[in-house]
């Protein structure tokens, strides 16, 4: 692979291998971009730094933990974290988190998350404002194979949130989290519309009442 060309090649799929991969990723040209690995493909994308995508980001974190504090459910969540399935994937999701009796399974100070060594994470979210066409498709393929838990797609353009339960190889669409019982999505899917109208402060003081409910 000629290493300039891939410079020029970002927000695409590139046949690549696995050494070659890694020499990309280790490129300091490359250090504000994400990566992702799965079956001999290699996808660059330029980090997003719009007002729009950072504000669904925070928005859907923040209602991840609220609804898990509100249901005493135990969470580790992580951003940009990257996760190494060494020689066949890699993914850094938007946002993603390890729940239940898996939320504290990965140690402080670890860099890489190995999952040759650790279970993958059991909800995973990617931010679409232009990247949506991949994000159903090919990175849909990758967490399906790295076996996640589950897969939401937040798209900031609508906004809508695609959900996905991840299992045997394969996924389906749901419209109320497994990982999360209870949890519509259409209730976060009106969230996300609310922030449209008002402050982030009032969203969250209606989501609070709804899942106390």
């Amino acid at each position: 692979m000629n290493q300039t060309q891939t410079q020029l090649l970002t927000d695409t799929s590139i046949t690549a291998t696995w050494s070659e991969y890694i020499q990309i990723i280790e490129d300091a040209s490359y250090e504000k971009a994400k990566f992702y690995y799965n079956n001999g493909k290699l996808r660059i994308e330029i980090s997003p730094l719009g007002n729009d995508h950072a504000t669904d980001h925070i928005v859907i974190t923040t209602i991840v933990n609220w609804f898990a504090i509100a249901k005493n459910i135990k969470v580790d969540g992580k951003d940009n974290c990257t996760y190494r399935k060494t020689g066949f994937r890699e993914a850094q999701p938007d946002a993603s988190f390890y729940m239940g009796e898996n939320a504290n399974v990965v140690p402080r100070k670890t860099s890489i998350i190995d999952l040759d060594i650790y279970p993958p994470p059991t909800l995973v979210i990617e931010i679409a404002n232009t990247s949506l066409p991949d994000d159903i498709g090919e990175k849909r393929l990758l967490y399906e194979a790295l076996n996640v838990g589950e897969y939401w797609i937040v798209d900031v353009q609508n906004p809508e949130i695609i959900t996905f339960a991840v299992a045997n190889g394969g996924s389906r669409k749901i419209n109320q989290s497994q990982v999360l019982p209870g949890l519509e999505i259409s209730l976060l899917e009106e969230a996300l519309q609310r922030t449209r109208q008002t402050n982030q402060t009032q969203v969250y003081a209606w989501l609070l009442n709804q899942f106390q409910a």
